[in-house]
């Protein structure tokens, strides 16, 4: 495989919002992700944006901008449903949590410490919905896996 263009992960992921621009300012207060680019256009719509969180991309926009891109469904638009949940390794997984809380972040799943057994790894982290009903994990590693 030859490497991703630069500056780009390998892969990335997609979300729509009703709102997408409140969306991207609470996603960065919230989580701490950071704009990397934003284009905006009629009547203050989000085109395309790209938020960065260390090497992590995800890119975050309208999801009524259906005439370009008619199978955009923001969760809510769907009875809350999500068809991924979006999983990413902080630093400070204790202080990701009390910030993301604190920002109104809908804590589905409660700190916990998840365990695959000596032959793994451990993690620990929680899970949450953000104010537009997309679900994020967020997880710390404890321990590697034995090489």
């Amino acid at each position: 495989m030859r490497p991703a263009p630069g500056g780009w992960p390998r892969i990335s992921s997609a979300l729509y919002y009703d709102d997408a621009a409140r969306a991207i300012d609470w996603l960065c207060r919230a989580f701490g992700f950071e704009v990397r680019i934003r284009v905006d256009g009629p009547g203050g719509r989000v085109e395309h944006s790209e938020l960065t969180c260390g090497d992590g991309l995800v890119m975050v926009g309208d999801a009524r901008r259906r005439e370009k891109d008619p199978y955009r469904r923001s969760p809510g638009e769907v009875g809350g449903g999500n068809t991924q949940s979006l999983m990413v390794y902080v630093d400070d997984v204790e202080a990701h949590y009390l910030r993301a809380r604190e920002a109104g972040a809908k804590i589905v799943s409660e700190l916990e410490t998840v365990d695959y057994g000596p032959e793994h790894w451990a993690d620990r982290g929680y899970a949450c919905v953000d104010p537009g009903g997309h679900r994020w994990w967020f997880f710390e590693r404890v321990r590697d896996p034995p090489p």
